[in-house]
């Protein structure tokens, strides 16, 4: 009689085995479906044996047995993974059914080559004891440990034993046969267990494992009581009680309360070599459970510091548990284990399914395939070992990825300059602390109430007495009331009261008061010390921006070898699991600004495959605190260099005549093809300016008579913008632009171009006439005026850019000079280069460090590779190629890149120049609107070289990811798309577009997120569309019964992961629309980005070396401020090696150091 219940399997041309149970007279490991036993051989074996020699394919199958109770072994995340484990082709599943776990003899229960098996609630651990003395099983989490792991004291042992720190604690044993371990003194405000004193707030914890019932003391100072933790009921975890007195019955351990901002850390290991962490909300915090719109508790994405992952290692072999869950508390600076739960899977996490699976089948069949005589070998995949092959066709391994980002698609950017001298203004600089450095940021919002509560006095002393001396404008403390309180009036989705993220006041001190602007100013310079005051507003990183950001962070993961095995899943696994494997040195900085930050979090979401807000994801990933200068910048607290700049601009843009020769090489001494294409639009900068001050009078007078029409009254334009504020952006660009005497205010065409690139953009469907024209010449305008304020000649670019970005080329160089010292990459453990020897976890590592900043570091760095020196463009032909491209390129856009890449290779001396190899890569980020085929061409991305065109391409390098799985997490089930690739080539051979989903079975009717490769215009018309294409469209039409939109909407879906994610949430949750999908009338498309090109790829890290050292001596005295600037970066401790080791570098800086070419 047969006590187990087949599940239908099937053999390996088929679905994966995956039984519960099996017959008496069958084992799971021969063909059909069993394992025999050694010792229990049956009839017919030998012929079944000659069967095996004559087939190949008959080998025998390794058994996994799943002994657990039956909640757990059919759990979702159980399931998962065993269904995944199933696609091993050499092992099969057996479920051991829960009533024969109970009620059968351990003799009777199904036979495995491997266990896994665990305690839960009502499971008999002592017959799986004897299970496995009977049957010698592999053990992937040891059984006998478990008695541990049920009593806290143990745990808390054998943690103490290996060294790992946890909270102060103290045991208390009410134990008849041990009476010294039960002193307790009680007292108002603490306890003395044995001698240990602990002052509330402390933790009661029952020395049981499964006795969730957790108490924290409170002191009377912070109103006394307790707070009592249990197992989650419903959406509680704990509940307050006005009781502050500890338990008087049962043994306790009683451990200091570590403060820990409100989030507990969650890891789950797979073995000693991975890990992935989650941090929830402290269940001590509120007691109040967060879930998402499915019910799921809200889980943050953590990345694990070196030493936690060398905790996760220890815990995980201390307590022989393979996978294995324990609690972080990050308190202090350090962090601390407080619980270990042993056999823990996270929930509602693919690529963890897809990893748990791949690291255990990799172990069972490692261990037993040798013993089983199966022909099975370890595969040593791409992922494995971040190996690939370099453009002259030898194999490196991937060292260091280096990239700085400018942030992604915003609102228009506005600001208001105005010169202060009441002394109001001076109390408020003084207060915050202005005077120390001379400039001060307010961005708080009782700091913005001040300057708002000025503003009003001084408006209403103006009103009150027409001749008291305010020498500030009117019209400008107008203008700065009006902005401040638009924050908690107007419209508060945009503005958000006083939301820092978005706008602040800048005030710099100005000892002389304001410099003219120009040598015929109109208003004379006052005397006498000033504050130059700016207020700034808008800006806010766009649901396009987040999603340019989220997908390039995506495709950036693709340059990074591996990812094209069977448990892929999507592209790019190979650096998801680099990174969970602890062999993924993974830092992103930020700017302070809002944008800025927002881009990192998303670019992070996409780069490590995170799920969830992007709120969490920049708190717990995006380090923009004490940055110091690394990557923020005064725009408004120019360098000498850059006033002259500015002002020799100025003098020639207001020339009313056609260009001169003359003017062409006062403004275009490079020759730069892009400034010279742009002067010839221009013609007369004047004439051109008189033109766009005319479409925009145009402009503001359409947007007033749509005003005027009822029908437009509720109208809501893109991020929920309305018409009324939109008219403010123009008529204050009008009124700022063309002064009183009729000249221009050349600083405001920048305002102009963005402005109006937002609204051909993303209000294109107002139908506003004129706008491409106006976006034609202000773009020309655009292109002449922003890279030139950054300098006009060369000696004017390097000057300026050491200005803005000294400090990240000196933090660039520390990134470069680290990676190829192994004792200082991640700072680790001496001890952590023996654990990391394992198969799955090589010593090696790749650093990578992502720089997100604004427009002006971007210039600053690149103008630096471009003038400082790195190469001869007349001896190197790539580098001249490169300096052809960039000079075609008239916009560093969103998501501008810049990227450094690291490679060593190990046959090479370590001595040697060769063994390090950098390439330099370049992409001006997003396509504009209408360039059309006026797109400068570069060479692609990691071109092969001369010699090796004609070789193939490796399948671990990044040309070869077209063939990797699709990303299963971006699909609405009706909508039928068939198998994606994450990057489509373009007809340039070499480059990478940054693309998502593509069908396999037919490109040309393909949908991407990013239409650059057929160069066509990013606005994708919804007409003329294939009929296959519209009924897609109308299947997604049917999803949206209420929603007012169009067809334009339905295909922009089909392009967008992001808001196709979204959508279906508010579908399944029956909420109002997600806020970034309003204003989707006009279908506000995604525009594309370029893709990388390669600068450079064939530079030594030695050669690299020295031009950064170089540059940073050319700096002058701002080199000193460059390592103070970093300081905040690092801990004390690593600040002195820093310091010292820069010294130790400029000590040992060879004579021959190249120095920056001269400058013409």
């Amino acid at each position: 009689m047969s006590h187990f219940e087949c599940r239908p399997g099937t053999g390996r041309g088929g679905l994966p085995r995956f039984l519960v149970g099996c017959d008496d007279d069958e084992s799971p490991g021969s063909e059909d479906g069993g394992m025999r036993s050694d010792s229990e051989p049956r009839d017919g074996e030998e012929e079944e044996e000659e069967e095996e020699e004559e087939d190949p394919s008959s080998e025998r199958q390794v058994v996994v047995g799943i002994c657990s109770m039956m909640k757990k072994s059919k759990s979702k995340p159980m399931t998962q993974i065993l269904e995944r484990l199933c696609k091993f082709e050499y092992i099969t599943v057996v479920i051991f059914p829960e009533e024969v776990i109970l009620s059968e003899p351990v003799d009777k229960w199904p036979l495995c080559d491997c266990l896994i098996s665990f305690h839960s609630k009502g499971f008999p651990l002592d017959k799986a004891v004897s299970y496995v003395q009977l049957r010698s099983p592999l053990l992937i989490n040891d059984l006998n440990m478990q008695y541990f792991i049920q009593d806290r004291r143990e745990v808390y042992r054998i943690l103490q034993e290996e060294g790992i720190d946890l909270p102060r604690y103290a045991v208390l044993n009410r134990d008849p046969d041990r009476p010294e371990e039960c002193n307790l003194v009680e007292c108002e405000d603490h306890v003395e267990v044995n001698g240990e004193v602990f002052h509330k707030p402390f933790v009661e914890k029952p020395v049981c494992a499964e006795d969730h019932n957790v108490y924290i003391y409170y002191p009377t100072s912070a109103g006394g009581g307790s707070q009592r933790l249990f197992r989650k009921i419903g959406s509680r975890s704990s509940v307050y009680s006005p009781e502050s007195s500890v338990r008087k019955t049962g043994s306790y351990i009683y451990e200091e309360f570590m403060p820990t901002d409100g989030t507990d850390v969650k890891v789950y290991t797979v073995g000693p070599d991975y890990a992935h962490a989650e941090a929830r909300k402290s269940p001590a915090l509120d007691g109040k459970v967060e879930r998402d719109s499915e019910g799921k508790e809200i889980r943050y994405p953590v990345m694990l510091t070196a030493m936690e992952k060398l905790v996760a290692r220890k815990v995980c072999l201390a307590f022989k548990q393979t996978v294995c869950g324990f609690d972080l508390l990050r308190a202090n600076g350090h962090s601390f284990v407080c619980d270990v739960n042993g056999f823990s899977f996270v929930k509602n996490s693919m690529k963890y399914y897809d990893d748990c699976a791949k690291v255990l089948g990799n172990m069972v069949m490692r261990e037993l395939a040798p013993q089983l005589h199966i022909p099975w070998s370890i595969p040593m995949e791409a992922e494995d070992i971040p190996i690939v092959p370099t453009t002259s066709g030898s194999m490196m391994e991937l060292r260091c990825v280096i990239a700085v980002v400018r942030h992604g698609d915003r609102t228009p950017k506005q600001k208001m300059k105005m010169e202060v001298r009441n002394a109001m203004f001076f109390d408020l600089f003084e207060k915050y602390g202005g005077y120390k450095s001379g400039k001060l940021k307010l961005k708080k919002p009782k700091q913005l109430q001040e300057v708002l509560d000025i503003a009003r006095q001084l408006l209403l002393e103006l009103v009150q007495h027409n001749d008291c001396e305010i020498e500030e404008k009117k019209s400008k403390l107008e203008q700065l009331k009006t902005v401040l309180e638009m924050e908690s009036s107007v419209n508060e989705n945009q503005y958000g009261h006083f939301s820092g993220i978005n706008r602040k006041v800048q005030l710099t001190y100005l000892p002389n008061g304001q410099p003219k602007a120009s040598s015929e100013e109109e208003d004379s310079q006052r005397e006498g010390p000033s504050l130059l005051l700016v207020l700034k507003w808008g800006g806010e990183l766009t649901p396009a921006g987040r999603v340019q950001a989220e997908e390039l962070g995506r495709a950036f993961r693709c340059m990074y070898p591996g990812g094209q095995g069977d448990y892929a899943g999507f592209p790019g696994c190979g650096l998801l699991r680099l990174h969970s494997t602890y062999r993924h040195d993974l830092k992103i900085y930020a700017s302070d600004e809002g944008r800025v930050q927002m881009t990192a979090a998303a670019f992070a979401k996409g780069l490590l495959a995170l799920e969830g807000e992007l709120t969490p994801i920049l708190v717990q990933m995006v380090k923009s605190a004490n940055m110091n200068g690394l990557l923020d910048s005064d725009s408004d607290s120019l360098t000498d260099c850059q006033q002259r700049v500015k002002t020799r601009l100025h003098e020639i843009m207001q020339k009313d005549r056609i260009f001169s020769e003359e003017d062409y090489q006062k403004l275009a001494p490079s020759c730069s093809l892009s400034l010279v294409n742009s002067m010839k639009i221009i013609s007369n900068p004047v004439s051109t300016c008189d033109k766009v001050y005319t479409l925009i009078q145009s402009l503001t007078r359409q947007i007033r008579k749509r005003l005027e029409d009822p029908k437009s009254a509720d109208l809501q334009l893109y991020h929920s913008e309305t018409l009324e504020l939109m008219l403010q952006r123009w008529s204050k660009l009008e009124r700022d632009f063309r002064t009183k005497s009729g000249r221009y205010d050349i600083s405001k065409i920048p305002d102009i171009y963005d402005c109006i690139k937002y609204d051909t953009q993303h209000n294109a469907s107002l139908g506003l006439e004129d706008t491409l024209e106006l976006l034609r010449l202000s773009r020309a305008l655009a292109d002449i005026i922003i890279p030139q304020e950054y300098g006009i000649n060369r000696e004017e670019k390097l000057d300026i850019a050491y200005a803005y970005c000294l400090p990240l080329v000196k933090k660039i160089q520390l990134d470069l000079q680290r990676t190829h010292e192994d004792e200082a990459v991640n700072k680790l453990h001496p001890l952590w280069f023996r654990y990391s020897r394992g198969v799955m976890s090589p010593g090696r590592h790749v650093r990578t460090r992502l720089y997100f900043t604004s427009e002006s570091h971007v210039h600053s760095l690149l103008s630096i590779f471009r003038y400082g020196g790195l190469l001869n463009e007349e001896k190197d032909e790539q580098w001249k190629q490169a300096m052809d491209y960039l000079n075609a390129v008239s916009e560093l856009n969103y998501m501008t890149q810049i990227v450094i890449m690291l490679y060593e290779d190990n046959n090479k001396d370590p001595s040697s120049e060769e063994r390090f190899h950098v390439e330099l890569h370049f992409s001006p980020g997003v396509k504009g609107c209408e360039e059309g085929d006026n797109v400068p061409m570069g060479f692609g991305f990691r071109p092969a070289s001369s010699e090796n065109k004609e070789k193939q391409t490796d399948p671990g390098s990044l040309e070869d990811l077209s063939q990797d799985e699709p990303d299963r997490a971006v699909l609405i089930e009706p909508i039928s798309m068939q198998k994606r690739s994450p990057l489509i080539r373009n007809r340039k051979a070499g480059s990478m577009e940054v693309l998502s989903e593509s069908s396999s079975s037919s490109r040309a009717s393909a949908y991407r997120l990013f239409p650059s490769c057929s160069r066509q215009s990013p606005e994708m018309k919804p007409s003329g569309l294939e009929p296959a294409e519209e009924q897609r469209q109308q299947r997604v039409l049917q999803l949206l019964p209420g929603l007012s939109c169009n067809p334009a909407l339905a295909q922009h879906l089909h392009q967008c992961s992001y808001h196709l994610r979204l959508l279906r949430k508010w579908l399944s949750s029956g909420q109002d629309p997600p806020e970034c999908l309003s204003g989707f009338e006009g279908c506000s498309m995604v525009p594309s980005i370029y893709p990388l090109e390669t600068l450079h790829n064939s530079l030594s890290l030695k050669q690299v070396d020295e031009f950064l050292t170089a540059v940073c001596e050319s700096g002058g005295d701002t080199n000193s401020k460059t390592l103070k600037s970093l300081s905040a970066l690092f801990d004390s401790k690593s600040q002195q090696s820093l310091d010292s080791y820069a010294q130790e570098e400029s000590a040992s800086t060879p004579s021959h150091a190249p120095r920056p070419r001269p400058l013409v």
